[in-house]
């Protein structure tokens, strides 16, 4: 079996078999193209069914000493699932990673915004310009309903309920779910859609993508962080400022008010709540408050 040939094999399984997306394949992959660079850059006769564990333990010190602890567990991890998926297609019979420790690192906590500074990059959107109603709307949905930049481009207007308060959301594995919608957000939206997109010259393969660019096609993610970075840039923020920084900011401010941790895993479409967990970590003030109001010994 040729390195190639078994990667191939395995974006074909995660694309079927797991219902992953596009992005997420591409994440796996990045992990098994660096052990196969490896692998070809020092001349070892290995396959993937042949590698022993003292190759990969080689391979990892040596990724150790260019890149950080986080990227580090990454990699390992990635490969694990690789080898697995071997195992489990029974091309070998154990996983040369098994005993392979990824490095110690601590939890990463998100960077959130506070509502002033939310506003703040929202009032520095440019009305005047053709792009400026998208612009906000954009924030507004991002911090309204803490979607992903990838939901995000992705949403269709079919994808509105507006009358019954949520849109249908297609997340990772094109797994769907509703999520509420004010209707603050529903409102830009709005403005949006009948002030500037029904104005546009359209792609037909685009008809029903809710944001566009100029030339009427989807918007890239690489647009969405342009534009939030830019707006960083003008109101002078001293923070990394990323799409994701508004899902953060979502999740933490709901958890902050007094909402349900189980209620915001919905709404972010995490599979375990042990991913939404780590907003717990963020503010803890609020335990306090659960404590003295629901403890029967209080």
């Amino acid at each position: 079996m040729k390195w190639r040939n078994a990667l191939k094999d395995y974006e074909f399984y995660l694309k079927i078999e797991r219902g992953l997306s596009q992005n997420s394949i591409d994440n796996y992959s990045f992990d098994v193209k660096k052990l196969i660079s490896y692998i070809e850059d020092h001349d070892i006769d290995s396959s993937p069914i042949s590698i022993t564990k003292e190759t990969i333990q080689q391979f990892v010190y040596t990724i150790a000493s260019i890149v950080n602890a986080r990227t580090q567990s990454r990699i390992i991890s990635g490969l694990k699932g690789f080898f697995n998926y071997l195992v489990f297609e029974d091309y070998r019979d154990t996983n040369p990673l098994d005993t392979i420790e990824s490095p110690k690192i601590g939890r990463k906590l998100p960077d959130t915004l506070s509502e002033n500074e939310i506003n703040d990059l929202i009032k520095a959107i440019d009305l005047s310009h053709p792009q400026g109603e998208r612009n906000r709307a954009i924030l507004e949905l991002l911090y309204g309903c803490g979607l992903r930049v990838s939901e995000l481009t992705h949403l269709k207007i079919s994808d509105l309920f507006f009358e019954e308060g949520f849109i249908k959301v297609t997340g990772k594995g094109d797994k769907q779910r509703f999520v509420p919608i004010v209707e603050t957000t529903q409102k830009y939206i709005d403005i949006y859609r009948t002030e500037v997109r029904n104005h546009m010259i359209i792609k037909e393969e685009f008809k029903d993508t809710l944001f566009l660019n100029r030339r009427g096609k989807q918007l890239t993610r690489a647009m969405i962080f342009t534009i939030i970075k830019q707006l960083a840039v003008k109101i002078k923020l001293d923070k990394v400022v990323s799409p994701h920084t508004f899902r953060h900011s979502f999740a933490t401010h709901l958890l902050e008010n007094g909402a349900d941790l189980r209620a915001i895993q919905l709404m972010l479409g995490h599979e375990s709540i042990t991913t939404t967990e780590i907003y717990m970590h963020v503010d803890k003030s609020h335990l306090k408050d659960v404590i003295h109001n629901f403890h029967p010994r209080k």
